[in-house]
């Protein structure tokens, strides 16, 4: 069991959920803390709620490349490669998680059992899609 699994059994062991668990282990990684953007990315989980969205682990991972690359005040610029790099990740996940269940949906991932089954099922994805999450960054000259 590597680092990484480790750390996303503990944040998924305090109740967090994938997105958040994406948004922890970048921060962690990076050792800030940012409460305000871990709340806000709950809203992601479960296919925003109903199961029928993006798969929050997707959607969680853009969120991460947006942190690192996107604007944030007045004086910055978003890095002229965020766009690329959202679809790089976007792509990737597309091929080698839809194709594997079906679509990218949460409910297509992890089927009728709903959020409950997640736990056990979405692990592996939460960890692939982080790692190529820091692969996508790391391509692009953002290091975490």
């Amino acid at each position: 069991m590597d680092d990484t699994l480790i750390q996303m059994l503990r944040f998924a062991s305090k109740g967090y959920a994938c997105s958040q668990i994406m948004a922890l282990l970048a921060l962690d990684r990076c050792k800030d803390s940012n409460p305000g953007l871990v709340r806000s990315m709950a809203g992601l989980a479960y296919g925003c709620g109903n199961g029928t969205g993006t798969c929050g682990v997707l959607t969680g991972a853009c969120c991460v490349i947006g942190y690192f690359a996107g604007k944030g005040t007045d004086e910055e610029k978003q890095n002229e490669a965020l766009m690329l790099m959202l679809e790089e990740l976007t792509d990737w996940f597309d091929e080698k998680i839809g194709k594997r269940h079906s679509g990218i949906t949460c409910q297509a991932i992890v089927g009728e059992a709903g959020p409950q089954a997640s736990r056990n099922i979405c692990a592996n994805i939460l960890s692939e899609t982080y790692s190529r999450t820091l692969d996508v960054l790391s391509a692009h000259d953002i290091h975490i």
